[in-house]
C-alpha cells in the first residue's frame, strides 16, 4: 500500500508549566512547555504524528511555517518519500523561496523537524516496527540514503558513513538484546530547576536517589553565590560517587563562563552545559581549553542549528559532549549525520530531552547510536525530565534510571486527543480558565 499523504494538520498545544516553575533556568524563567503538533493523514487511513518543541509564545509562528511546507508534502506517497529520503529532506530544506528564511535553521527548521518527525512516525507504523529497532535492522545503505551529506563531506563522506555502519553490524544483535533487557542510561534534570526552593530540591533529590538515580543536572547562571550554595547542597545530598552536571542555558560571556565555572569546580561537575551563546563555536573552544585542567567538559547542542555547526564544533574541539535534539535539527535524517560525525571524532553523544515529547522522541536516537554506531556506553547518558509524559499514547518508560526501548510501532510522539483538545491554544479548556495568557 502506498499510503499517499492527503492532508497535513498542525495544532498549537501548550501546557502552563510556568505556574509551578517547571523548566525554569537562568535564561528561560517562565517556560510553558508547548509543541507544534503535526498529523499526517493518508488515503489508507494510517496516520503519522510529529511535533517540534517550543516554550509557549511563538508557537503560532512555527505553525505558520509548517503550513508553508505542507504543499511539499501533501500528495506524496510514503513509498515515494522513503525511496529517496535524502531528496525529500532536501526538498523541504531547499525550496527556492522559503530557504531564504533559514537556511536550515530557526523557525523554518523547527517546522521541518515537525513534518519529518511525522513522516518517520508514519514509516515506522507502516512497517509495524517500533522506531529504535526499526532503524537498527535496516540495511546500512538504506540508512545512509536518508542523510544529506551536503556541506559535511570535508569531515564525513557517504563512503565513510557506510563503513562505520557496516563495521557496527558486528555485535549488533547482542547490543540490541542488552538494550531490551537493561535499557539506556539516563540522567535527571527534574530535581533542580532554577525556580525551585531548597526544600523542593532536597525532597526531589531524596526521592530520585530512592528510585535509583545516580546522575543529576543542576541549573545555574543567575547568581554565583546562590549557585555555589545550591550545588554544594545537591552534591551533599547525592554524595561523591554520583555524577553531577551543571547547565547555564547560554547565560554568560566567554570570560565570565570560565570564571564562574572555575568557582563551581569544587562540586566536581562532569560538564558545564551551554555556557555561552549556542552559536559561538570559538567561544566554546576557549572555554573547553580553559576548563580542561579542572576536569570539566563542555556540553552543548540543544540549540545548535544544523549538522554544519556540529561539524565545526567537533573540528574546533569546542565540546566534549554532543547534545543532539530531536526537534532542533531536521529530524532523524540530520541527527543521523551528527551521530556519525560524533563517532568519527570519538565524542560521546548525550542528547537533550525533556519538554513536550522530547524524551519520547530521543529514546529512539540513543538506541540507534548504541546499537548501530558507537557500540559504546562510556560517558554516554540521555537526559530525562519527568513532566507531561501522561499526555502521550506511548509514554516513555524509565526503569532503574534507564530508558527502556518502546514497544509500540511509530516514533512515540502521538498525543492523546483529549490532551490536545484541552491544551490547544487559545481555545482549549485549560486556556479558557483563569490561567489564560
Amino acid at each position: 500500500m502506498s499510503h499517499k499523504i492527503v492532508n497535513l494538520r498542525v495544532r498549537d498545544v501548550r501546557f502552563p508549566t510556568s505556574l509551578e516553575q517547571h523548566g525554569s533556568d537562568a535564561m528561560h524563567t517562565d517556560p510553558d512547555y508547548s509543541a507544534a503538533y503535526v498529523v499526517l493523514d493518508t488515503d489508507s487511513g494510517l496516520k503519522g504524528f510529529g511535533l517540534t518543541f517550543t516554550l509557549g509564545k511563538g508557537t503560532e509562528i512555527v505553525l505558520c511555517a509548517v503550513k508553508a511546507l505542507a504543499g511539499l508534502v501533501i500528495g506524496k506517497s510514503l513509498q515515494e518519500i522513503v525511496s529517496n529520503f535524502r531528496g525529500f529532506y532536501r526538498l523541504l530544506t531547499s525550496d527556492g523561496q522559503m530557504r531564504w528564511l533559514g537556511p536550515e535553521k530557526g523557525v523554518i527548521h523547527l517546522a521541518t523537524a515537525a513534518v519529518l518527525n511525522a513522516v518517520w512516525d508514519l514509516w515506522a507504523r507502516a512497517e509495524g516496527k517500533y522506531h529504535g529497532i526499526y532503524l537498527s535492522i535496516q540495511d546500512p545503505k538504506q540508512i545512509v540514503s536518508c542523510i544529506d551529506f551536503r556541506y559535511i563531506t570535508d569531515v564525513l563522506t557517504e563512503e565513510e558513513a557506510l563503513d562505520i555502519l557496516v563495521k557496527a553490524q558486528e555485535g549488533k544483535k547482542q547490543r540490541e538484546d542488552q538494550m531490551l533487557k537493561e535499557g539506556y542510561p539516563a540522567y535527571t534534570t527534574s530535581c533542580a530547576w532554577l525556580g525551585y526552593s531548597d526544600q523542593q530540591l532536597k525532597q526531589l533529590c531524596s526521592d530520585a536517589l530512592k528510585s535509583g538515580w545516580t546522575r543529576f543536572k543542576v541549573k545555574v547562571g543567575a547568581d554565583l553565590e546562590d549557585d555555589i550554595r545550591r550545588c554544594r547542597l545537591i552534591r551533599q545530598m547525592i554524595g561523591p560517587s554520583s555524577t553531577l552536571m551543571i547547565d547555564a542555558n547560554q547565560r554568560w560571556d566567554v570570560a565570565e563562563a570560565i570564571s564562574w565555572v572555575s568557582r563551581l569546580a569544587e562540586v566536581k561537575p562532569l560538564w558545564i552545559e551551554e555556557p555561552t551563546s549556542p552559536d559561538d563555536i570559538l567561544g566554546h573552544a576557549a572555554i573547553s581549553k580553559a576548563l580542561a585542567p579542572l576536569g570539566i567538559g563542555v556540553a552543548t547542542g540543544e540549540q545548535c542549528h544544523n549538522r554544519v555547526m556540529f561539524k565545526q564544533f567537533l573540528q574546533a574541539s569546542a565540546l566534549q559532549f554532543v547534545q543532539i535534539d530531536s526537534c532542533r535539527l531536521g529530524s532523524v535524517n540530520e541527527n543521523l549525520a551528527v551521530l556519525l560525525m560524533a563517532y568519527k571524532f570519538q565524542v560521546p553523544v548525550c542528547p537533550h530531552a525533556g519538554g513536550v515529547g522530547l524524551c519520547e522522541l530521543v529514546q529512539h536516537l540513543i538506541l540507534f547510536d548504541y546499537i548501530c554506531v558507537s557500540a559504546d556506553l562510556t560517558n554516554r547518558m540521555c537526559e530525562y525530565v519527568d513532566h507531561l509524559h501522561e499526555h502521550f499514547t506511548s509514554p516513555v518508560v524509565i526503569q532503574d534510571a534507564h530508558y527502556m526501548p518502546p514497544k509500540d510501532p511509530g516514533y512515540s510522539c502521538e498525543m492523546l486527543e483529549e490532551s490536545v483538545n484541552r491544551h490547544e491554544y487559545p481555545e482549549g479548556d485549560i486556556w479558557k480558565q483563569e490561567i489564560k495568557k
